[in-house]
């Protein structure tokens, strides 16, 4: 049980929306930051001629390090004030960004790639717990979770888009050089806007938990991405079974805890295990989305990286109308039918993708259209269900479980849906006779790599390929939604809220 707290003080109405903007802001740009290094790649491995293991893990060691910290950072700001762990952490993702654009070798950005990671773990739980501190009213709350999930979705939406502008005019650098004046801009709104806020009684600091929770996701999340990259091995078999064993010890010591780093008790209620799970696959559905669809629309329909960018708005914009249709949507259906009806949205959008491929682009328009809004819709009410189960004064551990959750459903979309199209695409694939091995391997490997190689006739059934590849993806991410409508339906309740 916690003790009880005093209640967060309550700002005027303008503050706290301007306290928003600035938390909002921030994570924008980390999910910018999440996507747009994949379109530098061909640029920085011309500068820094990195191996192929190094091109891995500059990708990797990211998302590594963010999803090992966000449950230890949650709990610092916790005890240190999530004010202070924040202006730390904006303050070290701008420093740690004029590093990784300065670098000079592999190794360099590798590094910097690695500070971002641990900035970028303070600047996430601190985003969502500072909201539901400054936001008491129930309903205040929600409205601003779903400006906090806009930000987050348009920032994975529009990763691409500044990514493809920055690339076709400046060096490759200068995707992480735009991080420095959203940082400034939020050190400085921030220390004026935001109100400090901290558990009371934090108690001891537990050194063992941290290193179990850390112990028990980083090896998880690598042993995902090294199945999509290598295949499964005894180094995949290794870390699963590392993963698995740290997090039962760290399970098992949370439970004997008075004050336990992550109260692992909430999964007991249906409720909260429901939010968490319909959020994890509705991040799988739409991280897998956005990886095969930049490659669709830029291999196989031709788009500039600035036109497939823009090709993708229509996603974002939908899910800025969730703001306005949410409060509706709970006051009519409740909270899990919400949640049910948005990502059965996204369902029939996924869907839609894959009947749409071949057909002209007003198709795949609309049906981005339905999956922005439903994956909005659903990601907002999730993750208010999820931070509003615990007290004020656990807001960060607790905010931790949803990033936690956010950054493992985007490795299981990218790692697992990914490699299911690589898959179908390397089945389908027409292969010309008398091609070097060389050649042939380089085919196989990717769309991209094959129209390097492959003459323009030849090259259209690789692209036809990759196509069926991304209709398969798409229907299989559809199913992964409906189930978690299912999901959201049963075990997330529904009461209906009364018109105010």
């Amino acid at each position: 049980m916690h003790e009880p707290s005093a209640a967060p003080p309550v700002l005027p109405a303008r503050r706290r929306w301007a306290a928003l903007a600035v938390l909002a802001a921030a994570v924008l740009l980390l999910a910018i930051d999440g996507t747009v290094l994949s379109l530098a790649v061909p640029a920085l491995t011309v500068s820094l001629a990195p191996s192929a293991e190094q091109v891995l893990w500059i990708g990797d060691v990211y998302s590594l390090t963010l999803a090992g910290l966000l449950v230890l950072m949650g709990s610092l700001a916790d005890r240190f004030g999530r004010r202070r762990v924040l202006l730390i952490g904006a303050g070290a993702f701008g420093a740690a960004s004029l590093v990784a654009a300065a670098a000079t070798s592999a190794p360099a950005l590798i590094g910097a790639r690695l500070l971002l990671g641990v900035a970028g773990a303070t600047l996430m739980p601190s985003t969502l717990s500072l909201i539901r501190n400054i936001f008491t009213d129930a309903v205040e709350r929600t409205r601003a979770i779903a400006v906090w999930s806009t930000a987050f979705g348009a920032g994975s939406a529009i990763g691409p888009l500044v990514g493809g502008f920055l690339l076709e005019h400046f060096w490759w650098g200068s995707v992480f050089l735009i991080n420095v004046p959203v940082m400034v801009l939020v050190l400085v709104s921030g220390r004026l806007l935001l109100p400090e806020s901290r558990d009371p009684r934090p108690g001891r600091f537990d050194v063992l938990s941290a290193g179990l929770s850390m112990a028990a996701i980083v090896p998880l999340v690598y042993a995902i991405k090294h199945v999509a990259g290598s295949g499964p091995d005894l180094t995949t078999a290794a870390c699963v079974l590392t993963g698995l064993l740290a997090g039962a010890l760290f399970v098992r010591r949370q439970r004997r805890l008075e004050r336990p780093m992550l109260d692992v008790a909430l999964f007991r209620s249906a409720a909260f295990s429901g939010a968490v799970a319909a959020n994890v696959i509705a991040i799988v559905a739409l991280a897998g989305l956005l990886f095969f669809f930049s490659q669709y629309l830029q291999f196989a329909r031709g788009y500039s990286p600035l036109r497939a960018g823009l090709a993708e708005l229509p996603a974002t914009l939908a899910s800025i109308v969730v703001v306005a249709v949410i409060a509706p949507a709970v006051r009519r259906l409740g909270r899990g039918r919400a949640i049910a009806l948005g990502l059965a949205l996204a369902a029939i959008g996924l869907a839609a993708v894959a009947t749409a491929a071949h057909g002209p682009f007003v198709w795949l328009g609309l049906a981005l259209v339905l999956i922005g809004l439903g994956i909005g819709l659903a990601m907002t009410l999730t993750g208010d269900a999820v931070v509003s189960a615990a007290p004020p004064s656990r807001a960060g551990a607790v905010s931790a479980i949803t990033e936690t959750a956010n950054e493992l459903g985007v490795v299981l979309g990218i790692a697992g849906l990914g490699s299911l199209l690589a898959l179908v695409y390397r089945h389908r694939v027409p292969v010309p006779p008398g091609l070097p091995a060389a050649d042939t391997a380089r085919i196989r490997d990717s769309l991209g790599s094959a129209l390097q190689v492959l003459t323009p006739e030849a090259a259209a059934g690789a692209r036809a390929a990759f196509v069926t590849g991304m209709q398969v993806t798409s229907l299989v991410a559809a199913a992964l939604t409906v189930a978690a409508a299912v999901v959201a339906w049963a075990l997330i309740p529904s009461p209906r809220t009364p018109r105010p």
